[in-house]
């Protein structure tokens, strides 16, 4: 019961009086450690973590997603598996139906209730959704969204600071059962209790029983280090009885919930009742039983020793310990009491959660979060940060990165490979997922944003897109042919991969089959200003020096700046800075930011349509046809390959996502691969699952884009009936004509009066 404040003070002051004999020293010490006091309590108590959630799985008749995948989203969202479901965050699976409580969740949109749905799939769609409270059809729900990390000041420490309204009674009665009765009688310190353990000391002969209150808990975990000196139990019992002269009771008790160490999870001190909770029983702190608070409760006596997982039967002896003293302080009652003693230590096995496991996409968060949010901000401001990661894709980038770097490695003989992966949305620029080397969950360098390396024939869409836009056709003829001239102050004469000239070729052959000697050629012809320019409007924002060994990547980029410019391509020509945020709210769950979607039209539709025709046959017929899944028009793509073979890239778009792949050794030594040989195998291996229900891949076909017919080999216009012919797009008026002598027929003309007449004789034999 509190004690009148007037009342409660007077004895305070003469405590503190009394102790120091009001000399200097002592007014002086307790002057500067009530300033200590107030300064830590009266401000932000705690530096609050920016936390930071992947993308909310959102739910609806049709959706693509199997029973299994959605369990692992689940739990990856801190989900528990129990039948019956006893609170939120529960959920069991039966065949091909789910069970599920879900949480409430504050989105900039509004709050998400909690909600009972009953989930069914059939072949691999979800085929209903029910409500189990009302029985009726739930046409969409959203999931609360998976908590994936934080920054926070204290990179080992975290917590989930809880409100006095959020904390159950249960727990605040067990806590001062077992370790503080008189709480709410004494004066930060006890007498009495410290006596007692004296007495309980000396009889056992060694240390078994403390005499510190809550408050001087509070004190040594807020405060103070944990050295055992006579002088700093004295500064201890200083500061509790200053805490309890400026505080109330329900701040003190609230504060001592939210600081108390419980646990540790790999590298991360798990401090506070609330974060404890969701850390050994998945479960929000009001949703805990009778004997998971016991078992919390007893673990403050000693976290490691009595932890659950390492050390079970010590832990289940000091539950029973504190479920007696519960019972004789008749918090529980007898019936409770017999159940709660057979329940199991936990019911939930420990899981593999989304803490801080994926260290490149966070990394790329803070990133863009620094550029309108100070460190402080995102160290102590307790900011909610929902962001695009989607962590089905993440997953299938990780599995098959792991797969088929295994298999790379044992056929280049390369032990060290590396490589890097980002895949974003294509319609929106969102980051879908990234890795930063080949073991996705370490904090080690971090090479989709900081691997600069030279990206080889990567450049070369934007050679030909700077073509097309001044004049040049996919038909027009180019010259692949030997070139001599001075690079950078040296004579450079490249080459192409298979050291062979091709002569005259059409364009689209040109880039489809890489050819460096073409690609040199056509970039001197229009300027390595303007290549410079294009690459600019296609979001590459650095500076480059106009050298002719451009033409061939002789420019370091990430794969985050590769996929930019890639990224501009497969929107049809339209400029989305690639981005991982969606919002930022701050801890009242009040919108701060919202990332939207920005659009920039920086090139014609026609001329990247025309472009995407020809990246599409470099996956049919060019340097990306090596496998399989590139002949049936899913994707486009270009290959890339660096001197020596020292990198290989592969960057490309399906109808739903656009992706990068780097390979490489960090040491900068060849790999023996190129970009057909190894990024490519890579790059396939994740799109076609990513993709799983692939379809043709389809680029909106502008309305001034004519269809026409040449011969590959002559580069002369041809009609279907030609033997060696092949069908390509134009813009309209730029189309192959053939000469009559007289004047220029257009050879879709002449495709359309031969059908004509086909018909028309067809009509005389029905």
């Amino acid at each position: 019961m509190k004690k009148n404040s007037i009342i409660k003070k007077f004895v305070l002051l003469t405590l503190l009086v009394g102790l120091f004999g009001g000399g200097i020293y002592g007014y002086n010490l307790v002057t500067r450690l009530n300033q200590e006091i107030q300064a830590k309590f009266n401000g932000q108590r705690w530096s609050l973590p920016a936390v930071v959630y992947a993308r909310p799985l959102e739910l609806y008749t049709g959706l693509q997603l199997t029973p299994k995948l959605l369990e692992k989203e689940l739990q990856l969202a801190g989900f528990r598996e129990e039948n019956p479901i006893q609170a939120t965050g529960g959920y069991f699976r039966r065949g091909e139906e789910l069970h599920l409580k879900t949480r409430g969740f504050t989105f900039p949109s509004g709050p998400e209730q909690p909600a009972k749905l009953i989930i069914s799939f059939r072949r691999g769609k979800i085929s209903r959704i029910i409500s189990a409270s009302t029985g009726e059809d739930v046409p969409f729900t959203r999931l609360a969204p998976s908590r994936i990390g934080s920054f926070h000041p204290l990179e080992h420490e975290d917590r989930l600071v809880l409100q006095p309204a959020e904390i159950p009674e249960l727990l605040t009665r067990s806590l001062m059962a077992v370790e503080d009765k008189h709480f709410y009688s004494h004066y930060g310190v006890s007498p009495t209790g410290i006596i007692r353990a004296m007495l309980a000391n000396l009889k056992s002969g060694r240390f078994v029983q403390g005499g510190s209150t809550l408050t001087q808990q509070l004190v040594k975990n807020f405060f103070l280090t944990r050295d055992r000196t006579l002088s700093r139990k004295i500064q201890e019992a200083i500061m509790a009885l200053l805490l309890e002269y400026n505080y109330s009771k329900e701040e003190i008790l609230t504060a001592y919930i939210n600081e108390v160490f419980l646990g540790q999870d790999g590298g991360r001190a798990v401090h506070g009742f609330g974060l404890a909770s969701q850390f050994f029983f998945r479960r929000n702190v009001a949703d805990l039983s009778p004997a998971q608070i016991a078992t919390l409760v007893g673990m403050v006596k000693g976290p490691s020793y009595y932890d659950p997982r390492r050390n079970p039967e010590n832990c289940l002896q000091r539950r029973h310990v504190v479920l007696r003293m519960m019972l004789a302080e008749d918090i529980i009652n007898a019936a409770e009491y017999a159940v709660n003693t057979k329940t199991p230590l936990t019911d939930v096995t420990t899981q593999r959660n989304g803490f801080n496991r994926f260290p490149a996409f966070l990394d790329l968060v803070r990133r863009q979060l620094k550029t309108e949010y100070r460190e402080d901000d995102l160290r102590s401001n307790g900011l909610k940060i929902i962001t695009t990661l989607d962590p089905q894709v993440q997953w299938k980038i990780e599995e098959q990165l792991e797969s088929s770097i295994t298999v790379l490695k044992a056929k280049s003989g390369q032990k060290n490979l590396e490589a890097a992966v980002v895949v974003t949305g294509r319609e929106n620029g969102e980051v879908l997922g990234i890795s930063g080397g080949t073991n996705s969950h370490t904090s080690s360098f971090n090479r989709a944003l900081d691997a600069h390396r030279p990206i080889g024939s990567l450049i070369k869409p934007a050679i030909y897109l700077a073509a097309l836009t001044r004049g040049y056709t996919l038909a027009s003829p180019v010259m692949d042919t030997s070139i001599q001239l001075e690079n950078d102050g040296k004579m450079w004469q490249p080459e192409n991969y298979d050291k062979v000239e091709h002569g005259t070729i059409p364009l689209y052959r040109a880039l489809t089959k890489s050819f460096n000697l073409a690609a040199v050629r056509v970039g001197l012809e229009i300027g390595l200003d303007t290549i410079i320019s294009t690459m600019r409007h296609l979001g590459y924002a650095k500076q480059l020096t106009p050298y002719p060994s451009l033409l061939l990547g002789s420019v370091d980029m990430t794969p985050l700046e590769v996929g930019q410019m890639y990224q501009t391509i497969a929107s049809g020509g339209f400029y989305q800075p690639l981005r991982s945020i969606v919002s930022v709210m701050n801890s009242d769950n009040q919108l701060l930011s919202r990332y939207g979607l920005e659009v920039e039209q920086r090139f014609s539709p026609e001329h990247v349509y025309l472009l995407h025709h020809a990246l599409q046959r470099v996956m049919s017929e060019g340097t990306g046809s090596r496998h399989p899944f590139s002949k049936n028009n899913t994707y486009a793509g270009k290959t890339g390959t660096s001197n020596d073979y020292r990198d290989s890239w592969f960057a490309g778009y399906s109808t739903n996502h656009t992706s990068v792949v780097w390979l490489g050794n960090d040491d900068n030594s060849p790999t023996a691969l190129s970009g057909s040989t190894g990024a490519l195998t890579v790059w396939g291996a994740i799109m076609g699952e990513i993709d799983h229900d692939t379809e043709q891949l389809e680029q909106p076909e502008p309305a001034n884009i004519t269809w026409a017919r040449i011969d590959p080999e002559t580069l002369r216009p041809t009609t279907a009936l030609s033997h060696n012919s092949t069908l390509l797009p134009f813009i309209s008026g730029t189309e192959p004509v053939i000469s009559t002598g007289i004047q220029g027929i257009r050879i879709p003309d002449i495709e359309e009066k031969a059908k004509q007449l086909l018909d028309s004789i067809n009509s005389i034999f029905r």
